[in-house]
Formats: C-alpha cells, structure tokens, sequence
C-alpha cells in the first residue's frame, strides 16, 4: 500500500516537472517571438508600442496584448495573433517562428512589402489561417505553402504577386478558402483547386491568369503552329543569308584571280603600248614596201624612155 502512495507521488511530481518544462519552454519562446515580430515593423500607429510591454514577468502577460490570443490566459502560449489594418511596415515578420503552437496569422490591410518567405512551412507550419490580403507583396507564390497542411485559410489577394499559381497548394485537403485577386499573377490556374475555391472571384484582375473560372487559356496547338511557323521564317531568312554571303564571297575570290592573272600577263601594264607598237611597225613596213614598187616603176619607165629615144 506504502509502495503504491510512493508509486502515485513519484508518477505526479514527474508530470509535473514535464509540464512545468513545457511551459516555461512556451513561454520563453513566444514572449520572443513577440519581441521580434515588434521590432521587425514599423508601429505608424503606436499600437505595438502602447501595448506590447515587455517589462511585466506575469504568467500569461503577453495574452493582454493586442492582437494576442493564447491558448489559455494564464499560459503564455500563442494561438494567434490578429494585427489588420494597424498601419505596420516591414518585410514578413520571420520571428513567428518562435511562436510554436500559432494557428492563426492576420497581417492584413498593412503596408508589408518584400516577398514572401520559400521557407514559410518551417515559420508558420502549423497555421490554420493565413491572411496576408491587402498589402504590398511581391515575387512568386512560394510552393512551400503546400507544406503547411493543416491550412483552411489563405488570403494574399491585393498585392503585387507575380508568376503562376503553384498547382502543389491545390492538394492542400483542408484549404476551403483561397483568394488571390488584384495581383499581377499569370498562366493557367491549376485544375487541382476544390471546385468550391474556383469561383471568379477569388482569382479576377490578374492580367496574365487564365483557365477555369476565368477566360480559357490560348490553345497550345496555335502558339506551337505560331511557333513553327515564326522558326521556319527565321531559318529561311539566316539560310538566305548566308547563301548570298557565300556567293560574294566567292564573286570577289573570283574577281581577284582574275586581277591576279592579267597582272602576271602584263606585270609593267605595257601591254597596250605593244600593241600600238605592233601597228606601227605595219604601217612602217607597208610605207617601205609602196616605195620600192614605186621607185621600181620610175626606173623601168625611164629605161623604156632611153630606149625610145635612143631609136
């Protein structure tokens, strides 16, 4: 009977210990986080400033700060944290890694700017709730939003998000909420969305999205028949042009041998004076040949005229 009373004091005091642990770690850690999401931004407003003092040591102090909530009052363990339209600037807060057991983000209607985190399944992993709406944020949706499982809500409408819709957040089984509207996304909208998420809505006034629930995308076909068609005019006009340089090419080779050749026939350029030359010396000898036959003419007809007289 002793042993078992033992038993029972040894078993309590032991979860006690682990409780006690538990939560001094909890508390630790999300009093830090909350230091760090307040030194992260910018309070315009003075909100932060007003009510996020840290000077208190209480259990469960920092669930009296605004926009706080935590799982029980007396235990300083975040549950969630709703900071809407206070005016706050900065990048995404990085410390809410430090509160481990959040469930729920609201940051919108701020002036948050800067992209995203890729790693925010490790910051926000086990978010239910994601709200980002109405803010300035920019660069792509990161995929690593697939990973936070347990998510029913996630709003980033009213940014300035680029790129495509990564088709990983559609298998997320729990999401019933989604909106990406008033961004600057484009490409296909992933058919792996709950029909429930499709609606106009929650996808409209993005320039570049397209497919179901918004205008079809352009068919592949045309773009890969415009694609043909633009490579084979591109291929045509390089092959054209090369042909005509090849044909200079050996024009101008051909035109110099050519040069070449004459050059070696006449190396002084005389040639012309030869053959000027040449005629002259026929004249010359066709003079000299006219004179001979004429002086032979005046001899033979003087002989004749001897003769006569000489009868």
């Amino acid at each position: 009977m002793l042993i078992s009373r033992v038993f029972k004091v040894v078993i309590v005091t032991c979860l006690w210990l682990l409780l006690s642990c538990s939560l001094s770690y909890g508390t630790a850690t999300d009093i830090a986080c909350l230091k760090s999401i307040k030194d992260s931004l910018i309070d315009t407003r003075n909100y932060l400033n007003s009510s996020w003092k840290f000077e208190n040591a209480t259990e469960g102090f920092i669930c009296s700060f605004l926009g706080v909530e935590c799982w029980h009052p007396n235990e300083n363990r975040v549950l969630n944290i709703r900071l809407p339209d206070m005016g706050l600037k900065g990048r995404f807060p990085l410390g809410l890694t430090n509160c481990t057991s959040i469930t729920g983000i609201d940051l919108s209607s701020n002036e948050l700017f800067g992209s995203i985190p890729q790693n925010i399944s490790t910051i926000v992993g086990y978010a239910t709730s994601l709200d980002l709406s109405s803010n300035n944020f920019s660069g792509e949706i990161p995929s690593g939003l697939a990973n936070c499982s347990f998510l029913n809500v996630l709003k980033l409408d009213h940014n300035k998000l680029t790129g495509q819709i990564p088709g990983q957040i559609g298998f997320l089984d729990r999401l019933k909420t989604f909106s990406v509207a008033n961004n600057l996304l484009s490409g296909p909208i992933p058919s792996s969305f709950n029909p429930v998420i499709l609606t106009e809505e929650n996808f409209a006034n993005n320039p570049g999205l397209c497919g179901k629930p918004l205008s079809p995308c352009p068919s592949i076909s045309k773009k890969t028949n415009t694609g043909i068609i633009a490579g084979a005019a591109v291929g045509g006009v390089t092959i054209a042009a090369i042909g005509v340089a090849i044909g200079m090419f050996f024009y101008y080779r051909r035109m110099s041998m050519m040069r070449k050749l004459k050059k070696d026939d006449d190396p002084e350029g005389n040639k012309w004076a030869k053959s000027l030359k040449g005629v002259k010396g026929i004249k010359a000898s066709y003079s000299n040949t006219l004179f001979f036959h004429s002086f032979y003419f005046y001899f033979i007809s003087s002989s004749q005229l001897r003769s006569c007289v000489l009868c």
